[in-house]
Order: C-alpha cells, then structure tokens, then sequence
C-alpha cells in the first residue's frame, strides 16, 4: 500500500479480523492498542497540514478565503477558517476601517441569501444554488434583496431563466443586481428579464461590458422593459447585443430612448466584419419597442435598414404608443412582408 496511506493499515487490519466477540482478553488489548496507533497517526497527519496552511503568508490564506467564501454555500470557507490557525485570528477580526470580520461578512450574507431564497419561494440556499428558474411577478423584493441577488449571481451556474417583473409597482434600483454579471457569469441563462426595474443608462452599460466578458454566452431572450434605459444606454448596449448571435427575443418597450439608441441598434455591420459576423441579430424573431420615444425619422431610418436586409428573421416587431405618425409606423411594417405588429 502507498506510504501516504499508511495510517489507513492498522484500521484494514482490524476490518479484515474476527468480530470482538470471539476475541480473547489479549487480541482485544491489542485491537485496541491498533485502534490507539492509528488515533495518533490521524492526528498527526491533520496537525502536519493545518501546519502547512499556517505556513502560507497572511495574504495568500486571505485569497484561498475569499474564493472560498460562497454565501449559498459557506462551509468550506468555515472549515478552512477551523483548519487554519493562522486564518482564525485575521478572519475574526474587524479590519481598520471595517464594521465587521470578514467571516461575520459571510454569516450575514449567508442569512441574507436565505430570506431572498425565501422571498423567491426557494426554501434553502441548496435549492436557490441548484434552481434552474428564479421567477419573481408582481415582486416584493426591494433594492437590497435585487442587490444581494446581483451579488449571488456568480454562484448561480445552474440557472436558466431569471425573471424579476414588479408589475408596474414602485421601481426599485436594479444597477447592483446587472453590476454581479461578471466574467462568463451565468453560462446557462437563456431568458434573463428586468421588469419596472430601474436599470439606466449606468446599468445598461454595465451589462454592455459584462456580456463583452462573456456573461449570458447562451442568451435567448433579453427584457428590460420600463427600465430607464435612454439613448445614452442603448447606444453602449446595443454593440453587445448585436455580438449575441442566438439571441431570439429583444424587449425593450416603456424605455425613453429615441432615435439615437434604434439608429445603434440596427447600425450595419462595419465594413471590416469578418464574414461569420454577417448580419447582426440574424436571428431576431420578436423586438419591442412600444412606448419608446422613436419619431417619424426613427421609423424611415428604420424601414430603410429592413429593406437593406437587416434583422433576417424578424416576424414581430412593436411599435405601439411611439410619438411617431401611424402613417410612419405603417411604412415599417410595410418594409417587410409578413411582419406582426
């Protein structure tokens, strides 16, 4: 048997003998001086890590901690803490500056996990880590629970739909909850949709620069509807949506954008496009964008882009409640055969 197995021999000794029942008074005195030496040799293989833990620099077990802290899932950050000596201390204390330790940090997002779970209808942080939809309609959370769902966001791999829609109640501020979109965040999310959520111009930025670091790679349907999106945050959004080339659904009605943000959206490829880029949005089926503020200019500018080839495979598009003419809105329609309003 390998060395670094040998405080396992004495126990497979004892399970490969006699029950203790038919042991005499000797090979019991025996048994248990086994049973003592294995004892010791476990204990001094843990003593012999948790020493080469405490060797690492201050810093180093700060990083290990910090990757290992997971507010769904906080034991292995726990048990780190237990096994470190060196860990302990640091992580219990309150830093210059700081309210609380960093493991008290942990405890408190972790009870914070727990009640949005709840909120969401998920009854543990292993079923929110595990959920597949996180659907909240006519929702109840407020802009601390959509910020501490932002910061869940990266322990989140197995969602596929997340839909928060406060139905036209007070819009809380969901900036925080599209600042958690980080690296290659949520790889399994198809339907990712903000209702009544204040996202603005800085939030759709934000989810510009989160989805050019890969987040929502299998994105399907975007709605960030009444979300205060105005030109400013279309214009830096829309580059990133047009590199989303499985994106099906785009909703983006109750928005104050004009033509300036549906001018970047639509924009042709540039001329230096590598040839698989083609067409942006080539497979587009819905867009809305009711009760924006397109005008009269919007619409043409628009129209000219359908006749030109853009959008391939549009069949609904909404343009209900825009300040353009219905003569304007018509002239889009008619650009396209067979396009649903």
């Amino acid at each position: 048997m390998d060395a670094a197995f040998s405080p396992m021999d004495p126990l497979a000794a004892l399970l490969s003998e006699r029950p203790p029942q038919q042991l005499s008074a000797s090979e019991l005195r025996s048994r248990i001086a086994l049973l003592e030496d294995a004892a010791r040799a476990y204990r001094a293989e843990l003593e012999s890590r948790t020493a080469r833990l405490d060797a690492l620099p201050d810093e180093i077990q700060q990083v290990i901690f910090g990757q290992l802290c997971n507010a769904l899932d906080p034991g292995s950050a726990v048990d780190y803490n237990s096994a470190s000596k060196g860990l302990r201390e640091p992580m219990q204390r309150v830093g210059e500056g700081a309210s609380k330790s960093l493991l008290q940090q942990l405890k408190e997002e972790n009870a914070a996990a727990a009640a949005l779970g709840l909120k969401l209808g998920v009854r543990s942080c292993k079923a929110l880590r595990e959920a597949k939809g996180v659907e909240s309609v006519g929702s109840s959370l407020s802009a601390t629970d959509l910020a501490t769902l932002g910061k869940l966001i990266p322990v989140l791999p197995a969602l596929e739909r997340l839909v928060i829609d406060f139905s036209a109640s007070a819009c809380p501020d969901g900036g925080q909850l599209v600042q958690g979109l980080g690296v290659r965040a949520l790889p399994a999310v198809t339907i990712f949709a903000l209702v009544d959520v204040c996202v603005g111009d800085a939030g759709a930025s934000a989810l510009a620069a989160a989805l050019d670091r890969g987040a929502l790679p299998r994105l399907k349907t975007l709605a960030l509807r009444y979300a205060a999106i105005g030109d400013a945050g279309l214009v830096a959004l829309a580059p990133a949506l047009r590199r989303r080339p499985a994106l099906e659904r785009l909703d983006l009605a109750g928005n104050p954008f004009s033509d300036e943000g549906l001018a970047a959206l639509v924009a042709p490829p540039p001329a230096d496009a590598p040839p698989p880029q083609g067409e942006a949005l080539a497979k587009l089926k819905h867009l809305y964008l009711a009760r924006s503020q397109i005008t009269d200019d919007g619409c043409a500018h628009l129209a000219s882009r359908l006749r030109s080839g853009a959008l391939p495979a549009l069949e609904v598009l909404g343009l209900q409640g825009i300040p353009a003419s219905e003569a304007a809105r018509a002239a889009v329609h008619e650009a396209r055969t067979g396009l649903y309003r």
